[in-house]
């Protein structure tokens, strides 16, 4: 039932439409032309406007033929740099790009995946819930386009979300993530006549950074500080540093101990250097952000059981993953639906080496297809 030849015209097409994070809007017009001849009914919501984009997310619904209730398929329509101007090579069943560009497969796949979804549901009139399908913006650039999603513009309470590389796994775990950036004021002077006369607020920054414990904390938890921007000239000591960093944990209380800890450092080491100076400076600005929550779906709950279930059908396992990244499904988890992610088998993500197989992008096509007719046949009150 799957049209191969569909999906590889279709990847290419998409794949080679420019949708990097806050410019989507030429790839939803056309996924919007696309769903609405396959007879679903596309609404763009506002959510471009309030985090600086062009374009809004995506919502299609399909009415389905089963009385049930719909299930929510998703993925996201950005993609990251170098993502611009994509020249997609098919050969020996793999896409790649010519190697100047990502493919963007992360996240164009499980597009591809979905409409190929309906398109055979409804060809074939298989049995189908009501489908209720989010295609977010932004989501590579702080998942911003789900955190602007008003959840009530869907009925779902369930679903899925294909943004994975594993297609025999669910991630079902995922940490909570904190964000902060940290500004170390310090006092400029000329660094050859009168170095005395500042502090350097690189050695304050870097005093304190010696004493955290960086990357893996523990088998739940890591940390980082990903950059460091201070400093105007050799000849000037430096009078601001600023510092962005994250902690995530699986564990809240780990989570929100560990970013004290970091916090606190910089604040005792500024309070310290200020007392050996006896002065007014440095001093510390801290800007914390929780960036998104913690998933935790337990093995028991029906949105693993049904994608276990409809693998086993079609002989393949479905194993329960632990992740160390976020994803929508953190956000759309918070917000009362509860998603598992699946993978659509792209590998070397966000890199230039980028590439899918479609055999595994048709695979993930036919385990949310048989998803979806069992989801629907648990009722067979048929309406259509």
């Amino acid at each position: 039932m799957i049209n191969s030849q569909r999906m590889i015209k279709r990847f290419t097409t998409l794949a080679q439409i420019d949708s990097v994070s806050r410019e989507e809007a030429q790839i939803a017009e056309k996924l919007k032309e696309i769903l609405i001849s396959m007879g679903a009914k596309v609404l763009i919501d506002d959510a471009g406007k309030k985090i600086g984009g062009n374009c809004g997310n995506l919502v299609a619904k399909f009415k389905g033929n089963t009385d049930t209730t719909p299930i929510m398929l998703s993925g996201h329509m950005d993609t990251v740099e170098p993502g611009r101007g994509v020249k997609v090579i098919f050969k020996d069943g793999v896409f790649r790009s010519d190697g100047t560009t990502i493919l963007g497969s992360d996240d164009k796949s499980a597009i591809v995946i979905i409409l190929e979804v309906m398109d055979v549901i409804l060809e074939n009139r298989l049995p189908c819930p009501p489908v209720e399908i989010v295609l977010t913006v932004c989501e590579e650039v702080g998942l911003l386009g789900a955190k602007h999603f008003d959840l009530g513009m869907i009925d779902a309470k369930t679903g899925y979300i294909l943004d994975s590389t594993d297609t025999e796994g669910i991630v079902t775990r995922a940490p909570a993530a904190n964000r902060f950036v940290i500004t170390v004021h310090g006092k400029d002077a000329h660094a050859g006549a009168a170095p005395e006369k500042g502090i350097n607020a690189i050695a304050v920054a870097s005093k304190a950074i010696s004493q955290l414990e960086l990357g893996r904390i523990d088998h739940e938890t890591t940390c980082n500080l990903g950059t460091i921007q201070g400093g105007k000239a050799t000849n000037i000591v430096p009078d601001l540093v600023t510092i962005h960093g994250e902690v995530r944990s699986h564990n809240e209380e780990k989570l929100k101990s560990t970013t004290e800890h970091i916090l606190n450092t910089f604040r005792q080491t500024a309070e310290s250097w200020k007392k050996s100076v006896n002065g007014d400076m440095p001093k510390v600005e801290i800007e914390l952000e929780n960036d998104f929550s913690a998933t935790h779906i337990p093995d028991d709950h029906p949105v693993v059981q049904l994608a276990r279930k409809a693998a086993h059908n079609l002989g393949k396992e479905m194993k329960s993953k632990t992740i160390g990244g976020g994803a929508d499904a953190n956000i759309f988890f918070k917000k009362g639906v509860v998603t598992g992610v699946l993978g659509t088998g792209m590998t070397d993500v966000h890199t230039v080496r980028e590439s899918i197989k479609l055999e595994d992008m048709e695979n993930t096509a036919r385990l949310l297809i048989e998803i979806l007719r069992l989801h629907a046949v648990e009722n067979k009150d048929f309406t259509k």
